[in-house]
């Protein structure tokens, strides 16, 4: 017998044929037969039945509003997430551990509450409304409502993603670049961004799909208008209280759809990225 092929590999998890059957199994029942289950539902319609209902002019128009506002949702995010990540990453400041400790609160904070503390302070009596509606800009019951409460929810995901890689980026980088001559945008655009940028993609991402399916906090602050406020979730919400379960696996199962499609694209330019600047392991 060889040196090589007497060679063990020794490890405190149990061999790859048994990890991969538990990992298989785990996986199948938390997510794969729940989705499934979306599919086989939505099968009992006929093709035009489907048809008809996901693309009734008051669900298309409950697609752009989700969608739409999750993608600007997550844009902003992930431009003022990496703000604030830098902020708490780069400079110190009194105060610093408890806004590093307010940046997790919407992952604790029920979305039920936090949709009604947004529209209490957004509201026309609000404490910010009022003075906002006096410049004549609502936000409460409008898709601004819907965009305040997407922002909210998201910001944490672009900045934890973030965080660890700023806190693992080497300074001597930066001044490397200010010694070559290179000024503060040329040394973020070129040093810098490339090294953040797949991580920042995935913030992004993490950000879309929380608010893709945000329901809670977004009912109250939204006004729930047909074909002006009202998200996709509420239409599938409708339909159940309608009992209407193929109909709602149907909108459930175009969501899904699109945000498997949305998500994937995202990981490959994500993928792509690091390959590019040579951060993939």
């Amino acid at each position: 017998m060889s040196m090589a092929t007497s060679v063990r590999h020794h490890s405190v998890l149990p061999g790859f044929r048994l990890a991969l059957g538990y990992t298989l199994l785990y996986l199948s029942l938390i997510v794969l037969i729940p989705l499934s289950a979306v599919f086989i539902k939505s099968a009992s319609l006929n093709a035009t039945e489907f048809w008809n209902i996901v693309t009734a002019p008051r669900v298309v128009a409950s697609y752009k509003i989700s969608f739409g506002l999750s993608l600007v949702a997550a844009a902003i995010n992930a431009v003022f997430g990496l703000m604030l990540a830098w902020t708490l990453v780069r400079y110190r400041f009194p105060g610093k551990k408890l806004v590093d400790a307010l940046v997790d609160l919407p992952f604790a904070l029920p979305t039920a509450v936090a949709g009604i503390a947004l529209t209490a302070i957004y509201a026309g009596n609000g404490w910010v409304g009022k003075y906002l509606e006096a410049l004549g800009f609502k936000v409460a019951y409008t898709p601004k409502g819907i965009l305040v409460a997407l922002i909210f929810i998201g910001l944490p995901f672009v900045v934890r993603t973030v965080q660890p890689i700023l806190e693992e980026l080497d300074t001597e980088l930066e001044e490397a670049a200010a010694c070559l001559g290179a000024h503060r945008w040329q040394t973020f655009r070129l040093v810098i961004l490339p090294v953040l940028l797949p991580a920042l993609l995935t913030g992004f991402a993490l950000a879309f799909a929380r608010a893709v399916g945000e329901y809670g906090s977004v009912i109250f602050i939204a006004g729930n208008l047909p074909s002006v406020s009202e998200i996709t979730p509420l239409m599938i919400i409708t339909k159940l209280e309608q009992y209407d379960y193929a109909g709602a696996t149907a909108i459930a199962a175009v969501m899904l759809v699109f945000s498997f499609v949305m998500l994937l694209v995202i990981n490959l330019l994500q993928a792509w990225t690091a390959k590019r600047t040579g951060r993939n392991r």
